[in-house]
């Protein structure tokens, strides 16, 4: 019989943000003898339940990590199908999304993405922009170091135009270029998968983030996955680099 793990005398609060690296789709696919397009319409299924989850389990922030700048590289075919993908997800989970009060963002480079697809993504934006049950945010054409080379990029411009004074170049000042401006840092990020990896997710945002590894792979992700995640953030101690009195 398995020992139980303690149980805080104080229950400690949901993660107030959860952000999903969603890993697995191929090996789904590949284990069942299926092509990698099966496995990553399964995955928007387990997208459909996990929002669901993060609105029962009162979750405020869910970010998930849709399709990296790395992703670029994949076989033309395959990133043919994720954006076909894409643009049936924005197209058919809007309404619903929007029934249940949640708001969409996008983050990351739109300037690689067809205009089509950058068209509904604002659209999306601003049907759902009211909408407070849930801040979902998916990552598109993403990637931390990129992130922060922009935002870089950026303070190095306005210093040399004189509209930012070297002394003032500081976190805070990136922070504010970040494409994750308005949103908290993570409280808990999860990976499937069994991968033990952030591989360039938000990199800058994750320095004190609780990291949960979880063998499933994304398509059978689902609300025990992300409930057994949450308990394991609640059973912690977070310290940030503070010693435990």
């Amino acid at each position: 019989m398995e020992a139980s793990l303690p149980v805080p005398a104080t229950p400690r609060p949901v993660p107030a943000h959860v952000a999903i690296i969603m890993d697995g789709n191929g090996r789904w696919a590949k284990l069942r003898g299926l092509p990698r397009t099966a496995g990553h319409r399964r995955g928007v299924e387990a997208v459909r339940e996990t929002v669901k989850a993060a609105v029962d389990l009162g979750i405020g922030y869910l970010t998930l990590y849709g399709f990296s700048s790395e992703n670029w590289n994949r076989p033309p075919p395959e990133v043919h199908d994720l954006m076909g993908l894409l643009r049936f997800y924005l197209r058919s989970e809007i309404a619903e999304l929007h029934r249940q009060g949640v708001r969409l963002r996008s983050i990351g480079d739109r300037g690689r993405l067809s205009s089509d697809i950058v068209r509904l993504i604002e659209e999306a934006e601003e049907r759902t922009r009211a909408n407070a049950k849930l801040n979902l945010t998916i990552a598109l054409s993403y990637g931390g170091r990129d992130e922060i080379l922009r935002a870089v990029r950026m303070i190095a411009a306005d210093v040399a135009a004189g509209r930012l004074a070297p002394a003032a170049a500081d976190e805070a000042a990136l922070e504010s270029r970040l494409f994750t401006l308005g949103l908290p840092d993570p409280d808990l990020i999860i990976r499937t998968s069994g991968e033990q990896r952030i591989s360039n997710f938000l990199l800058w945002q994750s320095a004190y983030s609780e990291l949960v590894f979880d063998d499933c792979l994304w398509p059978d992700f689902g609300r025990d996955n992300l409930r057994r995640a949450v308990e394991e953030f609640q059973r912690r101690e977070r310290r940030y680099g503070t010693a435990v009195a």
